[in-house]
């Protein structure tokens, strides 16, 4: 488990590809400091097992699940990567719940500067806007931020100048690919009351009340 908080900037030393899975080396430092081989290191908001350490560097597999749900798969040598380690008990949690196991990515439409803050607008499908909600959390590259608004494509975040200057986030392109995990809470909720297994029509009428969530145990 993770907590969105990035503990340092780290640079993609090497790619390898291999049909459908790749092997990273990635160059860093403070997540170093106390990792084993096995140990669990978030790139980018993608939960990866330590496989190799070096004096600067660790080495991570990402299967092909991995890539085609991430952007992982079209970095390139030199690129700047969000990382965090694991959460240990008794550590301060900053952010929120981040799994690590990211359910697609949204691409990044524009920057807009607010005095101190900017505004990021995100398209992405509606597979995931549908647990996307206004001041819920969201792992955007693996950064814990509070969703700002939602529209019906697109949701917005603003960032502060400390998250600007210590992720890679403000550092991309509109037209850049984001990995997005929702806050999993959400999706126990849907699995838990059944709401997955309904139709499309069916959900579209669905209305959460106080006797419903009573019958489901909820209180």
């Amino acid at each position: 488990m993770f907590t969105g908080i990035i503990e340092e900037i780290g640079n993609l030393k090497s790619i390898r590809h291999g049909h459908n899975a790749a092997m990273l080396e990635i160059k860093a430092a403070k997540v170093l400091t106390g990792t084993r081989i096995g140990d669990s290191i978030s790139v980018n908001g993608v939960c990866l097992t330590v496989t190799s350490l070096g004096p600067a560097s660790f080495i991570a597999d990402a299967m092909p699940e991995t890539l085609h749900r991430s952007n992982l798969g079209a970095l390139h040598a030199g690129n700047p990567l969000n990382l965090e380690r694991a959460l240990r008990l008794g550590d301060r949690f900053g952010g929120h719940i981040v799994s690590g196991h990211i359910d697609g990515t949204g691409t990044i439409l524009n920057f807009k500067e607010d005095e101190n803050a900017i505004w990021i607008t995100i398209e992405a499908q509606p597979s995931i806007l549908r647990y996307i909600v206004e001041k819920g959390s969201i792992a955007i590259d693996g950064i814990s931020l509070t969703v700002a608004n939602v529209e019906d494509n697109i949701f917005k975040v603003s960032i502060i100048p400390h998250t600007r200057n210590e992720t890679t986030l403000c550092g991309k392109a509109s037209g850049s690919k984001v990995n997005l995990e929702c806050d999993i809470v959400a999706k126990y909720i849907e699995r838990f009351s059944g709401f997955d297994k309904q139709s499309s029509a069916e959900s579209a009428s669905a209305k959460l009340s106080m006797s419903f969530l009573k019958e489901n145990g909820f209180f």
